[in-house]
């Protein structure tokens, strides 16, 4: 029955990727003589936690003194943007409560599962722990890695290339590789992580938007790596309608529109730990880098990343930029119409 529920709220916690970064996925549900009376998940950051939905959706109050509390991550024992859970799971008086795993934010730490059983309750702890941990990848590794969840993303033909020979004093433009389908996939990728990268020469070439205008969903934060400040600045990534940065060693870069932040770094020293310090002090708990071909094998290079998604289409370029090849232990591959994608985890 345990691993019945906890399945249950693994798949409520899903309904908060997107929004809740970068509190962690959390789905809750109560159970009554093998019934659920409540369930209840984190909706959005600074809003309720999947516990207090739950609770408050039980319509008799006075069972829940007679039932068992199930949820994926162990409940906040401190003060944040919402009160403590465990508060209210011992005002209510809730006997029993089963946790997916450990929550390894250090203001809970296991605080919360201590005050559970000082106060009486009969705590379960590592009920489908690996799935529990799974779906919360991006929180783990921002609290034990102190770094944010990197995905790295890049599309490349079939005779292995990410783009075609760029032109001197050529308009920026797309070379596309992939399909409409999987433009579509891309777009709600990056609308389930909280930011989004490139460096200089892709903002340059293509003068995307990085956004998620082919779905309804959150725009991530983007990130620009320019270094001398060559992006022009009618280009899409500097028109200030989404919150972007930009990394530079320009001191003093002028910040002439909202949404618009300037971060001056040493590029003579380790410019990927500076700029992952940096994401871990701003709070941001993944980025997906969709390139180019030097920032993609410079994180590949220093094993500082954590899945790779490769759009395989149905194009040859005989030429051009080689795309990257990561080197991981496992590998899952899906077909989407004529493109064909592969999924690499970093072990």
């Amino acid at each position: 029955m345990h691993e019945k529920y906890m399945e249950r709220c693994l798949e409520l916690a899903q309904n908060g990727i997107g929004y809740v970064s970068p509190n962690p996925l959390v789905g809750c549900v109560i159970v009554h003589q093998d019934n659920i009376i409540g369930e209840g998940f984190h909706a959005q950051y600074g809003k309720a936690h999947a516990e207090v939905n739950a609770i408050n959706s039980v319509k008799d109050k006075s069972l829940l003194a007679q039932s068992e509390l199930y949820v994926n991550l162990e409940p906040c024992a401190h003060f944040g943007k919402t009160p403590p859970c465990v508060d209210l799971i011992l005002q209510h008086k809730i006997p029993k409560v089963i946790i997916g795993c450990e929550d390894s934010f250090s203001q809970v730490a296991g605080r919360g599962i201590e005050k559970l059983r000082i106060n009486g309750v009969d705590v379960v702890l590592g009920v489908k722990q690996e799935a529990c941990r799974e779906i919360n990848r991006r929180f783990f590794t921002f609290h034990e890695k102190k770094r944010p969840y990197i995905i790295l993303k890049w599309a490349q033909t079939l005779d292995g290339f990410l783009d075609k020979d760029r032109q001197n004093n050529f308009p920026p433009h797309i070379n596309w590789i992939s399909n409409k389908y999987s433009k579509m996939l891309v777009h709600y990728w990056r609308s389930q992580e909280h930011a989004i990268m490139v460096g200089t020469n892709t903002a340059i070439n293509d003068n995307p938007k990085l956004n998620v205008r082919e779905l309804a969903g959150v725009n991530p934060i983007r990130i620009l790596i320019d270094r001398d400040l060559n992006v022009p600045a009618s280009y899409h990534l500097l028109d200030g309608s989404i919150p972007t940065i930009v990394y530079t060693e320009i001191e003093n870069a002028a910040n002439s529109k909202a949404n618009l932040q300037y971060i001056t770094l040493d590029f003579s020293r380790d410019i990927i730990e500076q700029i992952n310090n940096s994401l871990y002090q701003n709070k941001i708990q993944s980025v997906i880098v969709e390139g180019g071909a030097f920032l993609l094998n410079t994180l590949i290079l220093n094993n500082l990343w954590d899945e790779a998604r490769i759009i395989v289409g149905n194009a040859i370029f005989g030429r051009g930029v080689k795309a990257p090849v990561p080197k991981a232990c496992e590998v899952v591959k899906e077909q989407l119409e004529d493109d064909h994608i592969l999924f690499y985890r970093n072990q």
